[in-house]
């Protein structure tokens, strides 16, 4: 008799019927141990029989809760000098403007609006690396402090990411970042 069922079982799974017999087999064995664990309502997703997560709440009276009610912080401004925007705007404009000139002039179009420090690490680099060729947008400023903001100007390829610092109330830009569409 087994000889005669295994010849039976041997012949289904050879043919494509007997294969899709025996998925439809395992699906509805499958639906119906989901079943067994869900609570009978529609629509309803199947849920572990773990205990529920704990909630979360935050005391706004707390010191240490992520929300502060102090404003955010605005840059300071030497009277007369360029606010950070304009100093974004315009590196980023100086920076963009590099076919056709020596690294030298390239450098020198970026040093009044831009830190010593920066200037150095500047001097030397081939502007034809310059992965934009226009300013898009304005710049978007972030204030981290009163002296210190970021800065990100849409470009024709990407966004330049810029770190302005003003210590002294002169906005200059230190950082640069970019990061390509």
């Amino acid at each position: 008799m087994s000889g005669v069922i295994a010849r039976a079982l041997n012949a289904v799974f050879r043919s494509r019927w007997g294969v899709a017999l025996v998925l439809a087999v395992i699906v509805l064995a499958v639906v119906g141990v989901g079943r067994l664990f869900s609570d009978g309502k529609s629509g309803s997703p199947t849920v572990g029989l773990g205990s529920p997560a704990p909630a979360i709440s935050i005391n706004p009276s707390d010191d240490d809760s992520v929300v502060s009610s102090e404003p955010p912080p605005t840059p300071k401004t030497v009277p007369g000098r360029a606010q950070p925007d304009a100093v974004a705007y315009a590196f980023a404009s100086a920076w963009v403007s590099h076919t056709g000139v020596t690294s030298k002039k390239w450098v020198d179009r970026l040093l009044p609006n831009a830190t010593t420090d920066l200037a150095d690490e500047l001097r030397g680099v081939d502007p034809a690396g310059v992965p934009a060729s226009r300013v898009i947008g304005r710049p978007v400023i972030d204030a981290v402090n009163d002296t210190m903001v970021n800065a990100v100007i849409t470009m024709d390829s990407g966004k330049l990411s810029l770190r302005l610092v003003a210590p002294d109330g002169h906005w200059l830009v230190d950082g640069i970042d970019w990061e390509a569409a």
